[in-house]
């Protein structure tokens, strides 16, 4: 029987799925070295932007063009995102352990809604970083374009 007979697929659906998944111990383990890479990535965007700020603050005093005043602007709003997309990360990370916690002493239906909170947690702050993404992809757009303007 192959996977395009339709006796498969009505077998499959029908075949005793269990109806909701089985939380161990181990299940949101599983999310530790995501979101630990996933905060290691904010840090790593923050610190470009901490980096990108002082280059500003150390340039001429008189350098601060229209340009330059919307990228301030750009980049207040991209650190309160990514700020954001931190403390949701941590978020997701403290539910996580709680919910290892909750298993560990029996009480399996706390555990479950703490993990689940924990994957919506972690959904946010990827959307969050997503959103970070296209403002900071339209700085380099506005970037481009103003030195294609300086040099015709």
């Amino acid at each position: 029987m192959t996977v395009f007979s339709p006796f498969f697929w009505k077998g499959f659906f029908l075949s005793g799925i269990p109806s909701a998944m089985e939380l161990t111990l181990t299940t949101p383990a599983l999310l530790f070295p995501a979101i630990s890479l996933l905060l290691l990535a904010y840090t790593n965007r923050f610190l470009v932007l901490a980096q990108l700020i002082r280059q500003l603050h150390s340039s001429e005093r008189d350098y601060f063009e229209a340009m330059v005043q919307k990228q301030i602007t750009n980049l207040r709003r991209r650190i309160a995102l990514i700020r954001l997309m931190q403390a949701l990360g941590v978020s997701s990370f403290i539910f996580c352990t709680l919910s290892m916690f909750s298993l560990f002493v029996d009480q399996l239906r706390l555990a479950e809604v703490l993990f689940g909170s924990a994957l919506v947690l972690l959904v946010a702050s990827l959307l969050v970083s997503l959103y970070e993404i296209a403002i900071s992809t339209k700085a380099i757009e506005a970037e481009l374009a103003d030195i294609v303007a300086k040099g015709r």
